[in-house]
């Protein structure tokens, strides 16, 4: 796609590499600011929250526990030019209540293959634990890595 700050384009771009993609890049940090990024196959809702499932022992999963600002980026690899990838901040947590997101994860899994997950996977003493990134700022950078932000609303 040719350079354009278009919002109607920008927020074209930004859900179809949403709805085209499986894997975000999960950026967050421990206690100490160390930081450390992790792919996760996600599952989105209304391109505002991004559902994954995660072992609590993961380092990704401890360092949400004391730091839950985190930051998101996917990327297609798939498209060619500059306009590649999404990023976003967020605010993520495990869902005390799973029920409150694990149907939208499982309809993503199902529609990818993978099977259908329960909450009775995702609670103790299941191994896994379900997790939502709640997002509130998109952008993508331009030919000069300035940041332009996208709005996903209309």
């Amino acid at each position: 796609m040719a350079e354009t700050k278009d919002p109607d384009e920008l927020r074209a771009l930004a859900t179809a590499i949403i709805d085209e993609n499986r894997f975000m890049t999960l950026a967050t940090a421990d206690a100490d600011g160390v930081p450390w990024a992790s792919p996760v196959w996600y599952a989105s809702s209304e391109y505002r929250e991004f559902f994954w499932v995660s072992s609590p022992q993961a380092q990704h999963s401890r360092n949400l526990q004391v730091r839950p600002r985190v930051s998101i980026v996917i990327f297609d690899s798939h498209r060619t030019g500059g306009w590649n990838a999404l990023y976003m901040s967020a605010m993520a947590e495990e869902l005390a209540n799973p029920d409150d997101g694990i149907e939208i994860f499982s309809r993503g899994s199902e529609a990818q293959g993978f099977g259908p997950w329960t909450r009775d996977q995702v609670v103790a003493p299941a191994r896994h634990r379900l997790y939502r990134a709640t997002a509130s700022e998109y952008f993508v950078l331009d030919p000069h890595d300035e940041r332009i932000p996208v709005s996903l609303t209309s």
